[in-house]
């Protein structure tokens, strides 16, 4: 039997950040993105944080989980609860409103995204707002994230 290898290498600085989803974060997609290198299940950025940046308490449909490269900010659940992280810490959010969190960046932070899909309909970001509980997403981040199309009547 004749084995072909499917062993692939992506090299960070061959692609460029893009602004985020919120002011003062970049985002590099790394793997799982159709214009990098395609998966099956999983997609894998990195995020780096102006310090001073804040990041609206939010939630996702699907799990997210973040890993420290470098930097210190609070990260904030829906309780109120504080968590310091800095280089080296976890950060494991369940899909659902009850892994909301928010970043409050103290030192320029850099992390790692992992999800475990690649399809960006499933990687929404629903924003909190804290005094109703509702969540909400702008119409134009949904688009973008390919979870609404319009249709053409002509």
């Amino acid at each position: 039997m004749e084995v072909k290898a499917t062993l692939k290498v992506i090299n960070e600085k061959d692609f460029n950040g893009q602004p985020g989803v919120t002011e003062g974060q970049t985002y590099t997609r790394l793997v799982g993105w159709p214009e990098v290198f395609m998966t099956d299940r999983v997609r894998l950025g990195r995020a780096s944080y102006l310090p001073g940046t804040y990041e609206q308490l939010h939630w996702h449909p699907i799990e997210a989980c973040y890993y420290v490269i470098s930097g210190h900010a609070t990260v904030r659940d829906v309780e109120g609860r504080e968590y310091e992280v800095s280089a080296g810490s976890i950060i494991y959010a369940p899909p659902g409103y009850a892994g909301a969190h928010e970043w409050q960046v103290k030192e320029a932070l850099e992390l790692i995204d992992i999800r475990a899909t690649n399809e960006t309909n499933r990687k929404m970001q629903f924003t909190v707002d804290k005094k109703t509980r509702r969540s909400y997403i702008d119409l134009d981040e949904l688009g973008k994230r390919e979870g609404i199309s319009f249709k053409s009547h002509y």
